[in-house]
């Protein structure tokens, strides 16, 4: 018999709740899944059932006995007990059949507004979700909840605590490591190279360098790099001597005698010998104060001649273009990015550590500071409120296509295995609460009739 309503229930629903899939935006009806737990729970169920019915045939006894005696001329007792039993014969079959609607149709009769949950379980589900987006994802309830949580204080504490601050490093670091492992380099040498160029091109860098520059001689900051030069050069001619004068040998005319060439090219040879000695010696040689005055007149025409600055740009453009500049943008990439996994797998590198400190004095700095918590708070706040207010409905409708989803059969059995228990619990007491009233109905009849 159970087997058959069951069957006939399934039957219905699956007609019945057709339509609601179709409002649910799912078409496949998947199965609930019944756990050990819900077997035990469902025995249980049964047990109860049995004890209901139980206490029903008891108190159809307890009438037929009571009827029996009272038409025997036992005594006026009878017709209170029969009046009991009767009453709480008509409670346990309204309760029974109140309870059994819930589920499916009693006895296989498709009596109006009956099998309830697998009639209605997509309606149910849809005003499941209202109800959760109506009272739980408002803006109110997120504000005042993660207010009273006060997630600021708590996550400064908790960052402040060394172990965690580790934790918390080691899984950046690991988040850090698998975001650049996933990323192709060929991808992002190609974002960084364009990036780079688009930048450099958008921007005239003339006037930049034209103050940089001014502000290098400005400072005297170029007359280090004047030393070196001329340092090295005056080495340079003191090694290489003969190189000097062989390429004044070999631009001397035809015609002029080899002992002339040699003199001109040993005189010219110690001659720019003795300027570079003296401007490697002299802070004040000419030759400095005319370097200088040159690279000022340049810082100048750098940010206010016209014919500079355009002849800066296309140099900027020729060297931009050039493969080789385009090759090293690229490959900055890769050393960044093995630098970046190098210290990251480094539990003693510097970026671990520095991010392991900052951490720790966010945490104690957020742990001691109200206003620092009441900002955390307040960010926290404003992205759970959009969250739940931009995809509140995004939200509700995992609850409702998931109750779309589930088969009528199963959800009905898997609901009445949690609740049916409590249920069988209504028609315990129709049968009590039943008899009672009856008994008190009957009482006040006589007393009243009397």
């Amino acid at each position: 018999m159970k087997r058959t309503e069951r069957t006939r229930a399934a039957d219905t629903t699956d007609a019945g709740a057709g339509s609601g899939s179709g409002a649910g935006g799912v078409t496949n009806r998947t199965m609930t899944t019944f756990s050990a737990a819900d077997e035990e729970k469902q025995r249980g169920v049964r047990r109860m059932k049995l004890t209901a019915t139980g206490l029903l045939l008891f108190v159809a006894v307890v009438y037929v006995l009571a009827e029996w005696a009272s038409h025997r001329g036992a005594g006026a007792w009878a017709g209170y007990v029969a009046a009991a039993a009767e009453a709480g014969m008509v409670g346990a079959l309204a309760d029974w059949f109140a309870v059994t609607a819930l589920f499916r149709y009693p006895l296989g009769l498709r009596i109006p507004h009956t099998a309830i949950i697998p009639n209605k379980k997509d309606q149910l589900g849809v005003s499941l979700g209202d109800f959760v987006g109506e009272n739980f994802l408002s803006e109110d309830v997120v504000r005042g909840r993660l207010r009273a949580v006060g997630i600021g204080s708590r996550l400064g504490t908790w960052l402040a605590v060394p172990e965690h601050a580790d934790r918390v490093t080691a899984e950046l670091s690991a988040a850090l490591r698998g975001a650049l492992t996933v990323l192709r380099d060929s991808d992002v040498q190609a974002v960084v190279g364009e990036a780079v160029t688009r930048r450099a091109n958008a921007q005239e860098i003339a006037p930049g360098m034209g103050k940089m520059l001014e502000k290098v001689v400005a400072d005297g900051g170029h007359k280090k790099a004047v030393d070196v030069v001329v340092t090295r050069a005056h080495d340079w001619l003191v090694l290489h001597g003969d190189y000097v004068m062989n390429a004044v040998h070999g631009g001397a005319p035809g015609w002029t005698p080899r002992f002339v060439d040699r003199k001109v090219g040993e005189r010219v040879y110690k001659e720019l010998l003795r300027f570079i000695t003296e401007m490697r010696d002299m802070p004040t040689h000419p030759a400095r104060g005319a370097l200088d005055r040159f690279l000022a007149d340049f810082a100048s025409d750098l940010q206010s001649d016209t014919d500079t600055r355009a002849r800066v740009e296309r140099l900027k453009g020729e060297v931009l273009g050039r493969d080789e500049v385009q090759d090293l943008i690229a490959s900055a990439w890769t050393a960044v990015r093995s630098m970046i996994v190098s210290a990251a797998e480094d539990e003693r590198s510097e970026l671990r550590l520095r991010v392991r400190a900052s951490l720790l004095s966010l945490g104690a700095r957020m742990a001691a500071d109200p206003r620092m918590q009441g900002k955390v708070d307040g960010w926290l706040e404003s992205a759970a409120v959009y969250v739940v207010t931009t995809y509140r409905k995004e939200i509700t409708s995992l609850i409702t296509d998931t109750v779309a989803s589930w088969d009528p059969e199963h959800t009905t059995r898997k609901i009445e295995a949690n609740i049916g228990r409590d249920l069988q619990f209504i028609r315990i007491n129709g049968t009590v609460v039943g008899s009672l009233a009856g008994l008190v109905i009957y009482t006040v009849a006589r007393a009243l009739g009397a």
